[in-house]
């Protein structure tokens, strides 16, 4: 029996506290894997006593989880027969206007992030919309905010759509012993929608006007200098390690092309021999290399035959990447870091917020969000999954084929969504159903399905689950909604409003998922000692958590759009802050409205 009390919590209550507290400080502070500080601050909790076997285990076997594990395989299924890229290519069109622009784009991408991975989406729809902004004569950075904003509006419009929907849903459904409809956040996630958009449009002065960061990348003549041994040349004859041509002051060599065509590219040899008429080729700041035409007898080559969109056959193909937040290459230089050779990459040049940096690619500091130019070093094709935890590459390798698989799978979609919501089958063997459709109609093979398991989530997700019940088992929740009731008094809707708020912010911080496992416990206790039934307030928490715009950080989807649209942090903030005021506005407004409150019985 517990002893120890201290401003009204116990020993286990202080323990999650602390805990809870130092994992979030761990993800905002390190570079460590969400998923592995997620699980230790479980193991945490079970070591010190505060849960037993049971609890801690019983993320894995949650209903919620299960969903989500079961869906990633349904969108595989959809990625591989082109669905999505069927349905960009016949979307956006050529509107005339920005509102008309906006509109076109976020309304597709909302309802597409309602049954789908917001991430998936948007890393979609990035480069398409970059493109799709340069023919409008529109800066992208107008445009990708609204993109990220789209996507996670749309997903809480449906249960399936994010997951924090999922786990708040799944939690009550155990709380409760009732199943929410598929369909239960539609129409409030559809005002928020709607009244989302209309800010945009109404707020587009707010978004900053950038240049695109690989607009810097588009003449090689920017970054690259071709020299030329001139026949008399008093080294021809010595290697390119002897005359230490490989990396130099300001660059770097990237290939080495003999007189006679033969074309060498990085990483060339120490033993290579240099002849006359031979062109090296250097990637960095050129004015530091243009001191080793001097130093080593070199010439400018007039007739440049290096370019960035070379397509020859051997030639290796050059591909931009962006730094994502948590990188381990944030505060290293490609020259000290061992990543190139690791990958068997180049990196050619650097932009940061819109501007090439000026200076030798491989001894810059590298920031999050910051555009990489990268040529391979080898003939395969660039590994881009085994770099993924640092950059985020756009190009697919995989050019699905639009077929009949196409319109298949998207009727098994629809059954899927259609049974659910209907109440003919639970939401998980529904989406089972919809994977062995997948599998016998050959929409994906188990191998691709296996692979688009995303078990970093998962984990999260299971983690996050355990954690809303430490938080409810040692009387946080009932302690925290006790002191809501006392500040804001027993009006229901303020209580539900000070809760939603408190979850848009701490959203903007930590996952939406582990927000929803926190503060479901202390809506749900809020609820039921003002007296009324939860489900309500359920609904606008599923929304709250969901609604962060004013930091890069606060989603997944903001950190794909940061470095494409040569953000800075503050963009966010000064759009964003005003955005999460609207939505929370919207979202109590919509809520009180379709679902009444009503006191429990």
């Amino acid at each position: 029996m517990e002893t120890f009390e201290f401003l009204g919590f116990g020993l286990d209550a202080w323990i999650t506290i602390v805990t809870v507290l130092a994992m979030f400080t761990v993800l905002l502070f390190t570079k460590l894997r969400s998923d592995v500080v997620f699980l230790c601050a479980v193991g945490v909790l079970y070591v010190t006593g505060v849960l037993d076997a049971k609890e801690a285990l019983s993320g894995i076997s949650q209903t919620s989880v299960a969903v989500v594990g079961v869906l990633f395989v349904v969108i595989a299924g959809l990625m591989h027969t082109g669905v999505l890229q069927w349905i960009v290519k016949h979307l956006l069109g050529s509107p005339d206007t920005y509102t008309k622009a906006v509109t076109r784009l976020m309304l597709p991408v909302a309802a597409l992030s309602s049954f789908l991975s917001n991430t998936t989406v948007v890393a979609l729809f990035v480069n398409i919309v970059k493109m799709w902004a340069k023919r409008l004569n529109v800066s992208p950075s107008k445009l990708l905010i609204p993109l990220s904003y789209a996507s996670g509006m749309g997903g809480v419009c449906t249960l399936i759509g994010t997951p924090p929907n999922l786990i708040i849903s799944g939690l009550y459904e155990q709380k409760t012993g009732e199943a929410m409809n598929i369909l239960a956040t539609t129409i409030p996630g559809l005002f928020c929608l709607g009244v989302g958009v209309l800010s945009i449009i109404a707020m587009r002065r707010l978004l900053p006007d950038r240049k695109a960061p690989e607009a810097d990348f588009e003449s090689t003549g920017d970054y690259t200098l071709e020299l030329l041994v001139p026949s008399d040349n008093p080294h021809i004859g010595m290697s390119i390690g002897e005359l230490g041509l490989n990396t130099v002051q300001g660059g770097s060599l990237v290939e080495l092309r003999h007189f006679d065509g033969e074309k060498i590219l990085s990483p060339v040899s120490d033993d290579e021999p240099l002849m006359g008429g031979d062109r090296l080729v250097y990637a960095g700041q050129i004015a530091e290399l243009l001191e080793l035409a001097h130093t080593h007898g070199f010439v400018n080559a007039d007739d440049r035959v290096f370019r960035f969109s070379e397509t020859d056959e051997g030639h290796h193909p050059l591909r931009t990447a962006y730094i994502t937040f948590g990188s381990s290459l944030i505060g290293t230089t490609m020259g000290a870091n061992g990543f190139e050779r690791e990958h068997q990459v180049t990196l050619l040049a650097v932009s940061r917020r819109g501007s090439r940096i000026e200076q030798s690619p491989r001894t810059v500091v590298l920031e999050a969000g910051d555009t990489l130019l990268l040529e391979s070093m080898n003939e395969l094709k660039t590994d881009t999954k085994a770099m993924s935890r640092d950059l985020h590459f756009f190009e697919s390798d995989e050019i699905p084929n639009i077929s009949i698989r196409t319109l298949l799978s998207s009727l098994v979609m629809i059954a899927m969504v259609t049974l659910s919501a209907l109440g003919v089958l639970p939401l998980l063997q529904c989406a089972i159903l919809a994977v062995f459709a997948m599998f016998i109609l050959r929409c994906c093979t188990p191998e691709q399905a296996m692979r688009s398991i995303n078990w970093d989530i998962l984990m999260i997700f299971a983690c996050s689950a355990v954690l809303g019940i430490a938080i409810q088992k040692t009387g946080i929740a009932e302690r925290l909604a006790t002191g809501i009731l006392d500040i804001c008094g027993t009006k229901p809707i303020v209580v539900m409003t000070a809760v939603c708020l408190a979850g848009t912010f701490v959203t903007e911080f930590i996952s939406n998922t582990a927000a929803g496992a926190m503060f479901f416990p202390i809506m749900y206790e809020a609820a039921e000692k003002l007296g009324y039934e939860p489900f309500p307030f359920m609904i606008a928490l599923m929304i709250s958590v969901s609604s962060s715009f004013a930091t890069p950080i606060g989603s997944p989807t903001h950190m794909l759009v940061y470095g494409p649209g040569g953000y800075r942090f503050s963009d966010f903030l000064k759009i964003g802050l005003l955005m999460n005021l609207i939505i929370l506005a919207a979202n109590i407004l919509i809520v009180n409205l379709v679902y009444p409150l009503t006191p429990l019985p």
